[in-house]
């Protein structure tokens, strides 16, 4: 079920929507959940069973409630794992974490009751998380080119490329980039 009355002017990502499927079998906390958080496209799955009904690669961020009858949380993580869903996973759960969680595929472990402000800070994180992976990605790509352009070619040869220096800015920006994703990091978490 996507929320009503969000405002329009949602968060965007390379000019899509930012989408979070809450996965909550309590519909008033479900509901309240969305509330929290109305600059994203939101959908609830009220329960596990409609989860697995609705899990696609749409989604950016997934909160999913640990807790649930009939069909898990686990069981949930399972079908995205099987799935190979892209989204980022927390669980927004009363269950106390215990070493299980270790071998989870979750990016995050809220502990219930959550704030608005708890939530939000969680959808953010991960958002984060996605963000510096993906310019993570993009430098090792451009590193791994110079390093070999660099055993391939002189240093003459080098020094008079303008794609070479072009290369070296586009690594050195990136290299800040993933530095201050990385400071947020920290500090949204505390650590």
């Amino acid at each position: 079920m996507s929320v009503p009355n969000q405002p329009p002017d949602h968060e965007t990502r390379d000019g899509e929507q930012i989408r979070v499927l809450i996965v909550e079998d309590e519909d008033s906390l479900a509901e309240m959940y969305a509330q929290y958080i109305p600059e994203y496209d939101t959908e609830i799955a009220y329960g596990g069973e409609q989860a697995l009904e609705v899990l696609s690669p749409e989604y950016d961020v997934i909160l999913l409630d640990r807790r649930m009858p009939v069909v898990s949380g686990n069981e949930v993580l399972a079908a995205i794992e099987k799935q190979k869903l892209p989204a980022r996973v927390a669980m927004v759960t009363a269950v106390n974490p215990d070493f299980d969680i270790i071998d989870l595929r979750i990016d995050d472990y809220v502990v219930k009751p959550v704030t608005r402000a708890e939530l939000r800070e969680t959808v953010d994180r991960l958002l984060t998380l996605d963000e510096y992976n993906e310019r993570m990605q993009q430098l090792t790509s451009k590193k791994l080119k110079r390093n070999i352009l660099q055993v391939e070619k002189s240093r003459a040869e080098l020094s008079e490329s303008a794609d070479f220096e072009a290369l070296e800015a586009e690594i050195e920006a990136l290299e800040s980039e993933v530095d201050l994703l990385a400071d947020d990091l920290d500090v949204e978490r505390g650590a």
